[in-house]
This record gives C-alpha cells, structure tokens and sequence, in this order.
C-alpha cells in the first residue's frame, strides 16, 4: 500500500521523456523516417488583399524532380470548413499576405523550396486596411458568447465615475506578440487507401482528426493523428492548421507520403498570433481607496477571413470588487491574418491594462499598490455573486510581499540610484480560470503487474506524461515505474485539448476515475469519462491567483531596462509535481518579461505584414535578460474543482508579470510607459 510518504504525487518527478528529448530520440512532426517520401513547400500570398488568377510554373523547374503544383485551379476540392483558414486552395481572394495560395511538391526538399521560389503568381491587387485604430469605422461588438459574452454592465459607471474624488482615466496598447513554438508547425501526411496517418504538431490529436476528416469528407476515426512529441505551442497549435490539410491533399495527388514543415517566417502569417490590443481602463476610487466604478474596454482586430475575438476585458470581470462596472470587448476586421489563442488569450494583455491602472490609482492616491489591491478583495465573483471555492489573492500578496523584500519601499518615484541607474520595484496581480473539460481514459492491468494508461492527451513540454503516470501510481498504489502512459494519438480514449490550463484537470481526472473503477473492480481494464461530471460542474467562482514583484534598473545615459528579479507567489491547488509546476511558473513569467520589454510585431501598413518575422528581428529574452527569477506557491487546498485539488498553472505566470515590470519602470524612472513594449527610445526623452 502506498504511503504518504512514498506518493508519487506531489513529488518532484523528473520528466519521464527527458532521457529521449536530450538524446536525440524522442521524434517530432518532421523526424519520422517513411519511405519513399515527398517534399512540399508553401507559396505565400505577396499581397494582402485581392485575386489570384493564375500559377505560372518556372519553365527552367526541373520536371522530374517536381511532382505537382497545386492552387485553386487545379487542387482537389474539399468540404466546406468550421474554420475557413482550413479551406487551402479552394478560393482565388486572397484575405492577407502570407496567405498559402499555392503548393509545390518535390521529390526533396530544395527542389520544392527552388520550384517555389520560382512560380509567377498573376494577381489582382486590391486596396487593403492593416491599421487598429479605435475610430475605425467598421469596429464592431461580436455575437454574444453565452460563457464570454463581449459586454458586461451593472451599476451606473459614468454617475460613479463623475462623483469620484479620485479618479484615473488612462488607455494602454500592446502590440501583435507572435507564438513561435521552437518546433515550427509540421506534418508527414501518408494515405493507407482510404485511411489518413498524420504525423502532425498539434496540441489536440481528436481535434486535428476530426477538423481534416471533415475537409475531407471522412469519419474522424478514419484519421489518425499521431503527435508523440511536440516543442512548444503556446495556443498556436491548438486546433488543425493549414499545413496538416496541405500534408494530406498533397500527399493524396502525388499517391505517396508527403512532408511539410512551415519554415520560421511563416509563423508570423498562417498560424494565428496575439492581436494588438487598444485598451481604456478608467477607475474611480473613494479617498480611502474603496473602487466604486470599474470601467475597462477594448479594441482587438480578426481578420476578413474569420471572426476571432480575444476577449482582454475579461480580467476585470473577476479581479476586484467595485458596485458599478462595465466590460467592453470590440472588433476590427482588417486585411491581415486571423489572430489565435496565445499563451492566457484574453487575461495576458487585459491585465497590462487593469494592472497598470492599478498602480496609477494607486499614486493618485499616494497609497501602497498592495493595500489597494486588498482593500478591494471581493467575497465573491464580483458580477455574478458566485462564491469562490478558494481565492487566497491576499496571502499571495502578503507573503510575496514578505519574501520579495516588499516592506520599506519608498513609493515615490525616481528616488534610488546606484551609479548611472536607476532602481525601482513594481508588482501586480495574476489571475486564471480553472478550466476543466470532458476526457476518457483507458487503463489496463498486464499479467506481470504493471499497468498501461492511455488517453489521448498531448504534452507540449509541459510534463503531462510524467504528471498523469503519478497520479495513476497513486490511484493504483504502484510505484511509478510501473505505469506506463500512452498519449499524442488520436486513436486512443478521446481527450481534451492541451490548453486553458485545462490538460491537468481534465486528463488526470479521467485517469483517476479510470483507476479507481479498476482497483475496485479487481478487473484487468476500465474506462472512464468526465462529460456528465464535468457539465455539472458550476464553472463561475474558480481561479488560480498569484502576485508578481519585479526590481528593474534603467540606465539614465543610454534608457536601457534590465529586470534584475522577477519573483511570483501564486495560490494554484494542489501541485502535482513541483519541479514541472515551477518550470511553467517560471516560463509564463519569462515570456511576461518578453511582453513588457522585447516582443513586437513590427507592423508595415503599405505591406501588410509584420517586418521582423523572424527570431532575428522579434526579439524574446535570452538567458542574459533573466538575472533572476523564482516561482513559490501557497500550500491551498480546493476540493470542488477535481479528484486532484489541481488548479492550471501553464498560463498564470505571463498575467501581471508584464504588468509589474512595467509598474517597476515607471517607479525606477517616473516614466509611465503606456504602450508596450517598454523600449529605451520611450525612456531616454524623458531621462
């Protein structure tokens, strides 16, 4: 029988696949050796708006090396889509630059790049907008989303607003971040008669099977998409990209096996990115810091071709108490690429906005940012009145605060330096939903003791192999060694996609069902699946929270900003594994440093494309910009949630964490940088 002591969980576990990962076994997308494969290679709109009206084929290309070159004229027609970004080669408008708009397929991999390269596309440019403003005059509310509706309101905001004694009115921007995963998105598509292998990057293999089964007119259990390994998403690859449909029509045309990697530039283009966000936050406060009116609204762009919303507004909806509120989330369609989910879609830019309104009120009242924070903690959900099952915001604070170094600081700005910099600290809030969504699970008992668990999950990196095979070790009273777990394949117990801070909740809550019919049934195999239980479950009032604290130097010659600690204390459950929960704790708050002072999509309206679509050009941190950073959680329980008591963690460390870099700044400096990201050129006029 297992012990307390020798639980698996809540063991610092290292990763089961890290021997493979570091070795050069583990195989990715691209890394699969079939025989007798082909090579395909993507040609990208030049323009972003107009029509194709034909592929002119080099007549220098080499005909035996080049198997086909499809486009609109002569591709294969598929079914109509949920997602029109899925209908590739079946139109001749053309919606954005990079769009794919022709395939060239080799027998290797620079013959198709070459052959590329040099196809004559004839097009029919058309005038286009690439430009976010807030007076657009095709903005627009979307359709109601009964979870996420666009709009909110209760109260009378603009009466509260006008009585205030105290009041802050200010309007924050964030630029286009792009996602880019390290594996770039790929597929191997290969055809077994009517059947359709995809080895494909993704993070959601049903999802994938189906969403290319249905473009292709087949049942979703006639597609089997294989994803064993994957090197990063960040949302991106969350639902079927254009490369697994170009994969699998090219590799039914030419009747043999086909690659396609999307190289790095074409991240920026035809796999989703973070909108650029208009924010106006407005706060109206009594002098003793109470809030009497929350007011946030949003402007967002989508695309001409498809309608997605990131939602920035949300985060105000949960953070803080306040009688009168309002939410607003609008939309711009523009001739650019459809945004996607990316790393806390809705909460990482809209807590830029409230966060920094925060800590602006916070001045104006000549207050402690933390002591306005908890002096508007709400008893329950501050719109809907659901109680929370466990919100400790202000013990994250307190002892965050405590371990940071918080007491003693000097709140004035502008008021400490050492040498030629400047110093100062800032901090901010964090806050997720605890999502959690239907999954199944299979475990069987083999005759030599040990046990096979299968449900088809994906690991990002995250450590969910790991995760599930100790919560089964567990559930089974087995040592972990003994359980094997089977995922990244659609032919297993369908699973739920690898996103919302969701994986561990709904997946391990499968597992442990499963596990738990089977200890009791004394059998060798059970399945279980959450649907019924997950749809019973109320969904308002459960969040993970952390406090982020940040210490920033800015140089007074130069405006350069270096972040020399970076500190979170987050309330999330119960962790699973704390060695993978601090590697996510700590990479969302990387990618927050990123967000405040490195990432930008440099946009070129006259083009319509983002300039520095490379890793050249779309700086991200380097191990030279993180000096020091730590992640520490409170030991909560919260049993309403899961079997497990587990919160999600993979994307509460990138909200606030820009925030409280920002807020640093403008403590070290007195310059309140307002549209991210903060660079030196922002600073050094005002130094």
């Amino acid at each position: 029988m297992t012990t307390t002591a020798s639980r698996a969980v809540g063991r610092p576990l290292a990763r089961i696949e890290g021997p493979a990962k570091v070795t050069g076994a583990a195989k990715y997308a691209a890394e699969y050796a079939i025989e007798n494969v082909a090579y395909a290679w993507v040609v990208q709109s030049p323009v972003p708006r107009g029509t194709l009206t034909s592929v002119v084929v080099d007549p220098t290309t080499e005909a035996d090396d080049v198997l086909a070159v499809l486009w609109h004229g002569n591709a294969p027609r598929l079914a109509e889509p949920k997602d029109p970004e899925l209908a590739v080669l079946q139109s001749e408008r053309i919606s954005y630059r990079g769009q794919a708009v022709a395939l060239v397929v080799a027998r290797t991999l620079e013959a198709a790049r070459r052959a590329a390269q040099l196809v004559r596309l004839e097009i029919d440019a058309e005038p286009h907008d690439a430009v976010l403003r807030e007076d657009h005059p095709e903005i627009y509310t979307p359709e109601a989303d009964p979870d996420s509706p666009a709009e909110t309101e209760c109260g009378d905001v603009d009466a509260a607003f006008a009585a205030a004694p105290v009041t802050v009115d200010v309007r924050y921007e964030t630029p286009a971040l792009h996602n880019n995963p390290m594996e770039p998105h790929a597929t191997t598509a290969l055809w077994a008669g009517d059947d359709l292998v995809l080895y494909d990057s993704n993070q959601h293999p049903p999802g994938v099977a189906a969403a290319v089964g249905a473009v292709f007119g087949m049942p979703a259990d006639r597609v089997r998409v294989i994803t064993e390994h994957v090197g990063g998403g960040f949302g991106s690859k969350g639902t079927a990209r254009p490369n697994a449909v170009l994969a699998a029509m090219a590799a039914r045309v030419v009747g043999r096996p086909v690659k396609l990697a999307l190289p790095r530039q074409a991240l920026f283009s035809m796999v989703g990115y973070r909108t650029p966000t208009l924010q106006r936050i407005r706060l109206a406060a009594d002098r003793d810091g109470t809030l009497t009116a929350v007011d946030h609204q949003a402007v967002e762009q989508t695309s001409r071709l498809y309608e997605w919303a990131e939602q920035s507004a949300v985060v105000s909806r949960h953070m803080y108490a306040a009688p009168n509120r309002r939410t607003r989330n609008r939309l711009v369609r523009l001739d650019l690429p459809t945004p996607r989910w990316m790393r806390a879609p809705g909460e990482a830019p809209g807590s830029v906005g409230l966060e920094c309104a925060m800590d602006e009120l916070a001045a104006e009242l000549g207050m402690d940012p933390i002591e306005l924070r908890v002096r508007n903690e709400p008893r329950a959900e501050p719109e809907s009145g659901v109680p929370f099952t466990a919100r400790n915001f202000v013990a994250c604070l307190r002892e965050g605060a405590r371990r940071f170094g918080w007491e003693g600081r000097d709140p004035r700005p502008r008021r400490r330096r050492e040498g030629s910099w400047w110093i100062g600290t800032g901090m901010a809030a964090a806050t997720f939903p605890c999502n959690v969504m239907p999954s199944i699970a299979r475990v069987r008992r083999s005759p030599d003791g040990t046990v096979d668990v299968s449900i088809a999950a994906t690991d990002l990196g995250t450590g969910a192999r790991t995760i599930l095979t100790q919560i089964a070790a567990d559930e089974l009273r087995l040592p972990p060694e003994r359980v094997r777990v089977h995922i990244g394949d659609s032919s297993l117990p369908k699973a739920s996609v690898a996103g919302g801070s969701a994986g561990s909740a709904s997946w391990g809550w499968a597992v442990t069902g499963a596990c738990r019919e089977l200890r009791d049934s004394g059998g060798d195999e059970a399945t279980f699946d959450t649907t019924e239980l997950v749809e019973q479950q109320e969904t308002d009032g459960k969040h993970a929270y952390g406090a982020h604290f940040a210490e920033v130097r800015v140089d007074a010659d130069t405006g350069e900003v270096r972040v020399s600690r970076l500190f979170g204390m987050y309330a999330a459950g119960r962790i699973l594994n704390p060695r993978t929960a601090r590697s996510q704790f700590i990479g969302g708050m990387t990618m927050g440093m990123g967000m405040a002072l490195h990432e930008e999509g440099v946009l070129d309206p006259a083009m319509g494309e983002w300039v520095n679509h490379d890793l050249g050009e779309y700086h991200v941190p380097a191990h030279a910009d993180v000096e020091w950073i730590d992640a520490e959680w409170l030991d909560e329980a919260d049993d309403e949630l899961n079997p497990m008591g587990s919160k999600g963690i993979g994307e509460i460390g990138i909200v606030g964490s820009p925030a409280a870099i920002v807020n640093a700044v403008a403590h070290a400096t007195g310059v309140r940088v307002r549209d991210l990201p903060v660079r030196l050129d922002k600073l050094l006029p005002h130094l």
